[in-house]
Order: C-alpha cells, then structure tokens, then sequence
C-alpha cells in the first residue's frame, strides 16, 4: 500500500502542468542547441543552450522523483561531473574523436544498466504488478508495453557499448583501421539480429530471466561484430552513426523510466545523429546502408599498399615555401588531422595573416571527414580566429584548385588521395577528395615519407613534378614559414 502510494505522489507531482512546461523548454534548449552547433558562429550559443536545457532537465527530474537521498544524488553528481571536468580540461582536440567514441560507449552502458535495474527491480519504476497467489510468494509482473521498451533498451545499449569500444580503440590507434573481415559474417550479423529481434517479441509473453540477459548478451557480440569490419576511412561516419544508437537506447529507457526529458533527448539525438550520417555517407560516396550494416559489402583492398611508394620525390625547405606563397595570386590551405597533431593552427593563421599582406588570396578547404569528425578542422581554425568567411567546403571550393596557384597542405592525406578516384581496389575509392593536385604547385607539410594516412594508404601526390615535400613537425615547419615571410 505504502509503495503504491508513493508511486502515485510521484507520478501526481510529474502530472504537474508546471514540470511539463518545465521538460518543455528543456526540449526547445536541446532544440536550439543542434541548430547553434550547425554552424561555427554560433557553436558556443549553442553548447550554452544546451547546457542550460539539460540543467533544466535534470533539476526537474530530482524535484518529481524520488530517486534516492539528497546526499546520494549530490555524491553521484560530484563524481561524474569531476570526472567530466578533469577529461575537458586535459583531452586535446586530437584525442576528441576517440572521446566521443568512449562516451558514447558509457551512455548505452548506462541504457544497459537502467534495463536490468528496471528488470530486477519492476515495481521500483512504476512499470509491474504485483501478483499474490494463493500458494507460494508474491511476484511481480511487467507490463507488456515495458517489456517491449525494455528489451529495445536493452539491446540498443548493448549494441551502442561493445560497437563504441571497438571504434575508440581503432581511432584510438589500438587496433589497426583496416577493415576485420570475418568469413560469413553478414550471415552471422542477420542471425544474431533476428535472434535477438524473436528474443524481445518473445520476451513480452514471458519475462524469464534467461530471454532478457541472452538479449543482452547477444547485442554486445553484435555491436562488437557490426564496428570490427568498418574500415578507418568510415570511421567518422560510425562515430555519427553511434551517437544515433545513444540517443534511441536514451529513448527507450525514457519510456521506461516515465521521464518526457529522457524521451524528448534521446529522439532528437536519436535522428539528429541518423541524419548527420546519412549527410556524410552522401559526402563520402559511401551507402548508408552499408556502413549501418557493418561494412556490407566491404572487401579486402588489394591495393593501397600501407607503405610508401620507391619513386623520386622533390623535397623543399621553408624558405622555399615562403617563397613560392608570397608570389602566388591565390593560396588554399588544407589542413588535416596532422595540423591538430601538432597544434598548428595558430601559426598557420599568423601564415595566412603574412601573405594577405603580400596581397595574396588566402582560402581553407575544408573536406567533410577531414580530422576523423566532422567539423573537427572548423573548430580548431575557429579556436585560432581564423575569419569564417575564408574556410570553405569541399564542394565550394574543389573546383579552385585548377586556377590557384599554391595549395599548401598541411597534415592531410586521405583527403586528398586521387587514389580515391582512380583506384577501384584502394579502401578509400568513390570518397569525394579536395583536388589540390590541379594545382601549379603543392606544397605537403608531412613527418616523414615513411607514414602514412589514417586508411593506410600511400599519396600519389607525394611524387607529382609539381609537389614539394616539406617534412618536419608542422607547427615547426609553419613557425619557420612564418620567419621567412617576416
């Protein structure tokens, strides 16, 4: 009696006009915070709002539900928010991609962990029955519908956790980022999907313990084996597609818990997610469906050797680039993920500020995937002030090279592999690439000629009569560009 009680002041107090006014701007935070985070201008505006919608939220959610005691909630709270404080503090933005992986992989554990504790513990949530038989101790009965959210909680979660870990360990660099082939593997993904899929409508028939944990069980080797054949040039496109899983694992579990909040999030990262990775495999010549299915499709490139090619290549110094800009009309600038590498992007910007000087045209292109994340290179020339009415997009820009005279590439290989053009075999062909071999000169700020891009495949580039090498740290090599332009 107590307990049903306690539930029903609970719900009563949720039923408040109030608290849905309250979730309601939360909703219309969150909503504004994904069309401010569209467009660098307004990134900040929007990561406020954000955070304001989701401080709404959460407080909301403390005053209508009992959750637990005051200084239980205030511990809980000083953990993961000490923990989120010290990793932005400390994570570089080279490291952001790997990041995103990782949280997303906590955030279907945590859908995980929130479906077994509504599992072992229905009456607690609000969603059971409890049934006294005449003979034998009371049990506790879940409701149809709760089973349905929560097997799908469950299972997305799942799936989200194990498929998150693999791409933070292959963007992380601990596993390579070619494509893990496993032989049948499309057969074994359809079955342990239609297996887990037969499990959850059999789950709403019968809650026993052993349908609900091989549900479980089943979407962790299935997110494992969905991620594990993705190869390193999709990557970006998976870290996307992830961040969908989050958000409807979020969902569910908001169904579950009776939180409009939890609901309303999880939907709009949900398809604001879907929708970025569908833009990407759209700007990548990628198929959605592919990727989504793990790679379907995918083959074991022949081509693409990963190390570097034996033939003659041309080798420049500072002074020569310095040179080469400060006579140029027009000058693109490409920065990649070894421009993040190394920081560079305040020297490049103090480069760029020269050569305007001189008189010359200074643009950036911007490839969508350019960095391992989208927007990743956006961010970074935001952070060094560099005017956003110089940074373009591919499709923008491509069509330039042909008539620049200079196009300075610094830390990008992948990008603007013409492999990706020509070579049927290479793991990267059919993704769009910005052209900068069109143009009369190119200018590769790279370590060495032994590495390699991130898809593991060598530069042709690198070894055109009109291609300049300049191998060194980029941030070194830009600071003595800079030197030589003073």
């Amino acid at each position: 009696m107590g307990g049903g009680m306690g539930e029903r002041a609970v719900h009563d107090l949720a039923a408040n006009p109030w608290v849905s006014l309250a979730y309601l701007v939360a909703g219309v935070c969150f909503i504004l915070a994904l069309r401010g985070l569209s467009s660098p201008e307004t990134s900040r505006q929007g990561n406020r709002l954000g955070m304001i919608g989701m401080g709404i939220a959460v407080v909301t959610t403390l005053v209508t539900h009992e959750l637990a005691s005051l200084p239980e909630i205030l511990a809980a709270i000083a953990i993961g928010g000490g923990i989120g404080f010290v990793v932005a503090r400390r994570i570089a933005m080279t490291a952001m991609p790997q990041l995103v992986a990782a949280f997303h992989s906590l955030v279907g554990l945590a859908a995980v962990l929130v479906a077994a504790a509504a599992y072992l513990n229905p009456q607690a949530f609000g969603i059971a029955d409890l049934v006294v038989p005449l003979i034998g101790q009371p049990f506790a009965v879940i409701h149809p519908v709760s089973r349905i959210e929560m097997g799908l909680g469950v299972a997305i979660g799942a799936i989200t956790f194990s498929g998150s870990i693999i791409a933070f360990l292959k963007l992380n660099g601990n596993m390579g980022g070619k494509p893990i082939l496993l032989p049948g593997r499309h057969v074994i993904n359809l079955a342990l999907l239609g297996g887990t899929l037969a499990l959850i409508a059999t789950f709403v028939g019968n809650q026993s313990p052993w349908i609900f944990w091989t549900i479980t069980a089943l979407s962790f080797v299935l997110g494992f084996l969905l991620i594990v054949p993705i190869g390193g040039a999709d990557m970006p496109v998976v870290v996307s597609m992830l961040n969908s899983y989050s958000g409807w694992a979020a969902a569910a579990m908001g169904f579950t818990l009776h939180n409009t909040a939890m609901i309303v999030t999880g939907a709009l990262v949900g398809s604001s997610g879907a929708i970025l990775s569908y833009i990407m495999c759209r700007a990548m010549n990628r198929s959605f469906l592919s990727v989504i299915a793990g790679g379907f499709g995918a083959t074991a490139a022949s081509g693409g050797d990963a190390g570097a090619i034996d033939r003659p290549w041309k080798r420049g110094s500072a002074e020569d680039a310095a040179f080469l800009m400060a006579q140029a009309e027009q000058v693109i600038i490409v920065p990649g993920y070894g421009m993040a590498v190394a920081q560079a992007q305040h020297a490049l910007r103090e480069m760029g500020d020269l050569l305007k000087k001189e008189g010359v045209r200074v643009k950036y292109a911007i490839h969508p995937v350019a960095g391992r994340m989208p927007g990743h290179m956006n961010v970074l020339l935001a952070e060094a002030n560099v005017p956003y009415d110089e940074v373009f997009e591919l499709e923008d820009i491509n069509a330039e090279f042909a008539q620049t005279d200079v196009a300075f590439v610094i830390g990008a290989n992948d990008v603007t592999n013409p492999a990706a053009k020509t070579d049927r075999t290479s793991p990267i062909y059919g993704m769009p690439v910005l052209d900068v071999e069109r143009a009369k000169t190119v200018l590769f700020v790279k370590r060495s000629m032994g590495g390699v891009g991130y898809a593991g495949v060598d530069n042709e580039v690198f070894y055109r009569d009109n291609t300049m090498m300049l191998l060194a740290d980029a941030k070194k090599m830009v600071e003595e560009i800079v030197k030589a332009l003073g």
